[in-house]
């Protein structure tokens, strides 16, 4: 120990300094207070004995300056005394003392009183060396989390550029959030909106977003259709995610005209499509597996479409929401979500989230808490910069055999192969509706005579695709040719697809498909076409597409 002694008679200094010495311990000594803050201002000193009465500046003085001067470590002061009156002892414990010894000076008591309060100085060193280390990681990590929050931000905020379309809420349990909201508009002017639930919430759960984020914007930016960014997402985040992680999730396509949806829904709660005062006209139930789960082989592609207003809104959510509990243990749930959807005239996010938070009482939040009301308005046009479409004009024609129809896909093929033409890339993602729509509409209708009714019971889209499996496996002597042109003079394209069914009445079959709760069939294409017809036996759609 480094013991500082305060005293005005040299004998008192002598003896201590001599004592302390024996035992091991570094000495300095000072006349006074004055002197003793001086040695204090240039020394490490672990321990003052401090006499009472001194000329200059006493030790009632003296010790609260030498506190101030130790407030985070220990700094034991044992107060030299002579005087045996209460009042003087509790003086001197009240100016900042911690014990006393009496003149004249007993060895063993002084040796006892300073290894206590040694022990006590040690650890209280400990404890400011551990505090100061727990300051400098804590220093570290904050620093670290706001490098990381700004480059969240900055690769994730862009919702309030579509502020007539998107209002949202997104409320993190903790620092980061593991749900996520990505906006993107196409080169065509499409309105696309990914809403993201990554397993867990925090830091670990969020480290998924940025590349899920990337491969979103890119192929939004190349006009990619919903699926084909599903897929791409899905494939990144089963090769960088654990095992048990992944991130359940919806992202919808608005046309630009905001009068056709297209839906890719995988594993969220249900989403609902709602009119101006609330009320749920569509359900929309996830119908395939989160991103990241399965193998990109085994990714299911299938999407939903329908037609809507510029009444419409569409309501997704993560789970936080309906699992919001108050202090009863009771879930929000989806009844209660569903009536205040419908509480009041085009509600809000914050109206929402409001009786979100009522309903809790206050509870901690558990999970992220991410809403989006999603209005089906027309998109305003993106600055995007002229494109130069292909002065050559082409032909393109595929025939597929019943083998080739159970064994392929050929609709992702065919839009890589023609949307390679200077141009053509840009309408990849209304390209590959009108081709996906009117090929699967060939199979399942012309080719496999399935009913989409069938969809509108529960366990439906189960039920349809499992009627699907079995009337393709006996499929036989089956064909389907598709053609399509391309004319620079009008920038047009044209689409002939047919099938060797048995087709339909023109009449009926257009009245079954403005009917249709799914949004699949002709009404979709004339959202999306210039032109859409059917030849006299039903089994040959042609489709004419303007670039312009």
């Amino acid at each position: 120990m480094h013991v500082l002694v305060v005293d005005d008679q040299p004998l008192n200094r002598s003896l201590l300094s001599i004592m302390l010495e024996q035992q091991g311990h570094e000495v300095t000594t000072a006349n006074n207070g004055i002197e003793a803050l001086a040695v204090l201002d240039n020394h490490s000193i672990d321990m003052v004995l401090l006499d009472v009465l001194m000329p200059q500046m006493d030790g009632y003085e003296t010790a609260p300056k030498i506190k101030q001067r130790s407030k985070d470590v220990y700094l034991p002061i044992i107060f030299i005394t002579s005087l045996e009156d209460k009042d003087s002892l509790e003086h001197c414990l009240a100016v900042g003392g911690d014990d006393f010894i009496h003149k004249p000076f007993d060895k063993v008591i002084l040796t006892a009183k300073i290894n206590a309060h040694a022990r006590t100085r040690e650890l209280s060193l400990k404890a400011h060396e551990q505090n100061a280390l727990l300051e400098y990681h804590y220093n570290q990590t904050e620093r670290e989390h706001e490098i990381v929050e700004h480059i969240f931000n900055n690769a994730l905020e862009n919702q309030n550029e579509f502020s007539n379309n998107i209002d949202f809420h997104l409320s993190p349990a903790s620092m980061f959030n593991g749900d996520m909201l990505l906006v993107a508009q196409s080169p065509i002017g499409s309105l696309y909106c990914m809403l993201g639930d990554f397993t867990g919430h925090g830091l670990a759960a969020a480290v998924g977003a940025l590349p899920a984020s990337k491969v979103f914007y890119t192929m939004v930016n190349k006009g990619m259709a919903v699926n084909d960014i599903a897929h791409e997402v899905n494939t990144v985040l089963a090769k960088l995610l654990p095992g048990h992680m992944f991130c359940a999730a919806t992202i919808i396509e608005l046309s630009s005209s905001g009068k056709s949806i297209s839906a890719w829904l995988g594993g969220l709660p249900d989403a609902y499509v709602i009119d101006q005062q609330g009320k749920v006209l569509k359900t929309l139930e996830s119908q395939h597996m989160a991103l990241g789960v399965l193998d990109a082989d085994e990714f299911e592609r299938e999407l939903i479409h329908f037609e809507v207003d510029n009444t419409t809104r569409i309501v997704l959510a993560t789970d936080g929401i309906i699992e919001t509990a108050n202090d009863e243990d009771e879930y929000f749930g989806e009844q209660r979500f569903i009536q205040v959807l419908g509480s009041k005239t085009q509600v809000s996010c914050h109206d929402i989230i409001e009786q979100v938070t009522k309903f809790a009482k206050g509870s901690k939040q558990q999970d992220d808490l991410s809403l989006v009301l999603f209005n089906c308005l027309p998109v305003p046009s993106s600055k995007a910069e002229a494109e130069t479409y292909s002065p050559l004009p082409f032909n393109f024609s595929l025939s597929l055999n019943s083998a080739q129809i159970k064994q392929t896909d050929p609709v992702l093929e065919v839009v890589d192969v023609i949307t390679r033409v200077s141009g053509l890339k840009a309408h990849r993602s209304d390209i590959f509706l009108l081709l996906s729509e009117a090929y699967n509409n060939a199979v399942d209708h012309g080719l496999l005579g399935l009913d989409s009714d069938i969809k509108n019971h529960d366990d439906g889209f189960f039920e349809f695709y499992q009627q699907r499996e079995a009337a393709l496996a006996s499929l036989q002597g089956a064909m389907i040719i598709i053609d399509i042109r391309y004319c620079p003079e009008s920038l047009c394209l044209y689409f002939t697809i047919c099938d060797s069914g048995n087709g339909f009445t023109c009449n009926n079959h257009r009245a079954q498909s403005l009917a249709r709760e799914h949004g699949r069939g002709l009404s979709l294409l004339e959202e999306i076409a210039e032109h859409v017809g059917y030849n006299a036996s039903g089994n040959q759609i042609e489709m004419c597409y303007k670039l312009t």
